[in-house]
């Protein structure tokens, strides 16, 4: 017992060190040993932060859902609960243990709803009301997260894979998605990867393991569908982190007990062999595509017919003007454009790219690879209305020579239009005061390494 308390201490000193590390806006946090020892560490380190990230989520999610609080806490538990297994309720429970250390008042319930609420309030809550008769709000939609693309073979200056993502939330959600998580555990793979407060999984997905392999992923757009027996997407994605070691390995954690929430395209890549995966993940249709010579774009927009037939509602995969498919011109015009030079610091250009297919012109919007669908008087479909403050709130990049030495580049802040800046905004858009509270500045910030410690 007493050698446990040093060792916990000792962990949680570290981890207190790590997350006061503020650099150009990321926090990084070490979490090692068993699933609660991860966990308390990840409680009383950010506990600050988990609170803080609660406050912001349940005030985006209140208004665009019309579901309380209470409402994600009964789900949690009687939904997502009974499927998470015993690792990763050890974790949670060691993440509220944690909180409390820290005079914190948030319970079990809190911090497995916090884990699991974007599949509950874009994907649970459309079929909850469905089945109790109640309407949706159009809002409550499968959001366009994300752009992001993985290459491989003779696309890239070195024949070896590059990858990058940018994470498209609400601002006032986004400004918070700034911690760089090096996870240890006892068991399975080493993780770094980038993470919101409070989550077990990286969230907005971008993350190595000690296998050399590379997770990363876009939302599908339009798309509808719910198993409520099924396996939370939180506990599915962070398996796939910690115990996959190939391509088709992450495929199989994703797909078994699959219950179509967060459903992605999941961009996956293997250093070992330089091949890359697309897994178009449905809760009806999967498709996986490979290749050791190619690329992979993501920027939300479905590949499969029959996924698009029997799982999208009202999507048109003509219509250029959208923003997944505008960004889905964009990418096969930019890529093929640098076929044979892209390298880390092109993925991080493409993450910053504001050319608007469409309009044929530079201009950050819904439609650019760097979405700022703040500056769009059209919005982004019915997740976003006009001028929603939203889009990419920050960026991440890699290559094969830094997942061999378990290492990313991040950059806080959209990479293109002007800094966002909160009183000017409210002061032109009052329509969002109910976010004040919560809504935060969100400068450019410069790109950064981030490596696991040795």
């Amino acid at each position: 017992m007493r050698r446990f308390r040093v060792f916990f201490l000792s962990v949680l000193l570290v981890g207190l060190a790590h997350a006061a590390k503020d650099r150009e806006g990321w926090l990084e946090l070490r979490l090692e040993g068993s699933p609660r020892q991860m966990g308390r560490t990840h409680g009383a380190a950010l506990a600050v932060q988990i609170e803080d990230g609660l406050r912001a989520i349940q005030t985006i999610i209140l208004h665009d859902t019309q579901k309380d609080w209470n409402f994600y806490r009964s789900a949690a538990r009687e939904i997502l609960w009974p499927k998470v297994e015993a690792q990763y309720r050890e974790e949670i429970e060691g993440i509220v243990e944690g909180l409390r250390s820290r005079g914190s008042k948030l319970d079990l319930w809190d911090v497995v709803a916090l884990n699991g609420w974007m599949e509950l309030a874009w994907y649970y809550v459309p079929v909850y009301n469905k089945q109790h008769g109640l309407s949706t709000p159009p809002s409550v939609t499968a959001p366009e997260h994300c752009s992001a693309f993985i290459a491989t073979g003779s696309y890239t200056k070195d024949g070896d894979i590059v990858a990058a993502h940018n994470a498209w939330v609400d601002f006032a959600i986004g400004q918070r998605w700034n911690i760089v998580f090096d996870i240890r555990p006892a068991q399975g793979h080493r993780i770094i990867m980038d993470g919101y407060p409070g989550l077990i999984h990286s969230g907005d997905d971008f993350g190595i393991n000690s296998a050399g392999i590379l997770i990363t992923e876009t939302t599908i757009s339009a798309f509808q569908g719910f198993d409520t027996k099924g396996i939370p997407e939180f506990v599915r994605a962070r398996k796939a982190l910690q115990y996959a070691s190939s391509i088709d390995e992450v495929a199989s954690i994703f797909q078994e007990g699959n219950n179509g929430g967060y459903a992605n395209a999941w961009l996956i890549g293997d250093n070992k062999t330089k091949e890359i995966a697309r897994l178009e993940l449905g809760l009806k249709n999967v498709t996986l595509e490979r290749t050791r010579d190619g690329y992979f774009a993501g920027s939300n927009f479905p590949i499969n017919v029959k996924l698009i037939q029997e799982e999208t509602v009202d999507w048109n995969p003509l219509d250029k003007s959208t923003s997944p498919t505008a960004r889905r011109v964009r990418w096969d015009a930019l890529i093929p454009q640098h076929k044979g030079k892209i390298d880390l610091k092109l993925a991080e250009r493409f993450m910053g790219d504001d050319f608007d297919s469409f309009a044929d012109k530079r201009d950050p919007n819904e439609r650019t690879l760097c979405g700022r669908i703040d500056l769009s008087p059209r919005g982004s479909g019915g997740w976003q209305p006009p001028f929603g403050p939203c889009g990419a709130v920050q960026n991440k990049a890699t290559d094969s020579k830094l997942i061999a030495q378990m290492s990313l580049r991040a950059a806080m802040g959209p990479q293109c239009g002007p800094d966002f800046r909160v009183e000017p905004f409210l002061t032109a858009h009052p329509e969002f005061n109910y976010q004040k509270g919560v809504l935060r500045d969100l400068p450019r910030r410069s790109w950064q390494r981030f490596s696991a410690a040795k």
